[in-house]
């Protein structure tokens, strides 16, 4: 079980950056995250309702749905923030903040809320987690992305710790689904009420976001991507899942400095991105 969980995380680690990287280059990060939820929930829509019949037709309880409806919240913050950071910033400096500070965070708030205590091999993460995300920030030529970038990181923390109470009191796939579609219908109307608020008054030059063929491939691989997390963590412990996802810090990093030519600081990027997945597999230790 262990090692079919290991797996799943590595597949869902390499669809995550994937995605990622389609999202930075697509011109309009946030209109494309509006095409693709709208997207996947129109794909996955008659697939989860053949799945749910087949299944005999499980419930949803009252309490999962509210879980699931506070966690989209926290989702639809994540995804603004993170339009917000790849707009300001580069992929190998944006990605490896967002996601390096999702689990120092948690452990901070652990620390500091909780009262829990740590081994000596955990301090150390975290101290590699600081390296990490100041590493992959020092060489950026515009600092504008770092606040929007570490804010994404405390989202992804917080929609994570709801997620983990609200998908054990359902199935994972009923509950990936009513997600993806709260977050679909959040994008619309934020993003109407955005519009008439001025929010989007200054992007006239920006590049037109991608159809809908390659819209409906990121929503695919979003919700895909999650719903293997979810379903490696019934397989396994978090402590093994959690490091094997973050490993796409370094494919991502790599893949920002290698192709898309983001090479100022290059050094210091990429040995950021490896400080941070070395932070995060010893807090997981």
């Amino acid at each position: 079980m262990i090692a079919a969980a290991i797996g799943l995380a590595l597949a869902a680690a390499v669809i995550h950056g994937t995605w990622n990287v389609l999202v930075k280059v697509s011109g309009d990060p946030l209109t494309t995250f509006r095409k693709a939820t709208l997207a996947a929930v129109a794909v996955t829509s008659p697939l989860t309702l053949g799945f749910w019949w087949v299944h005999g037709r499980p419930g949803l309880s009252a309490a999962a749905a509210g879980w699931c409806g506070l966690s989209a919240v926290f989702e639809l913050t994540y995804l603004w923030l993170l339009s917000t950071a790849y707009r300001r910033g580069e992929l190998s400096v944006v990605y490896p903040i967002a996601r390096g500070s999702a689990p120092l965070l948690a452990v901070l708030a652990g620390l500091g809320i909780l009262g829990e205590r740590l081994a000596t091999v955990q301090l150390l993460g975290i101290g590699l987690l600081l390296v990490g995300i100041i590493a992959v920030t020092l060489p950026q030529t515009s600092g504008r992305a770092t606040v929007p970038a570490i804010l994404t990181g405390v989202a992804i923390a917080t929609y994570t710790s709801i997620d983990r109470v609200g998908v054990r009191l359902t199935t994972p796939w009923l509950y990936c689904w009513l997600l993806t579609t709260l977050i679909g219908v959040g994008l619309v109307i934020s993003m109407q009420v955005g519009s008439r608020m001025g929010a989007f008054a200054n992007r006239e030059g920006e590049v037109s976001s991608p159809g809908w063929k390659q819209s409906t491939l990121i929503g695919l691989l979003m919700w895909g991507g999650y719903f293997l997390v979810l379903w490696a963590l019934s397989l396994g412990p978090l402590s093994v899942v959690a490091p094997v996802r973050e490993t796409a810090v370094v494919a991502v990093a790599v893949w920002g400095v290698w192709r898309l030519r983001e090479r100022k600081g290059a050094a210091l990027k990429l040995s950021g991105a490896v400080a941070t997945l070395a932070g995060v597999a010893l807090l997981a230790a």
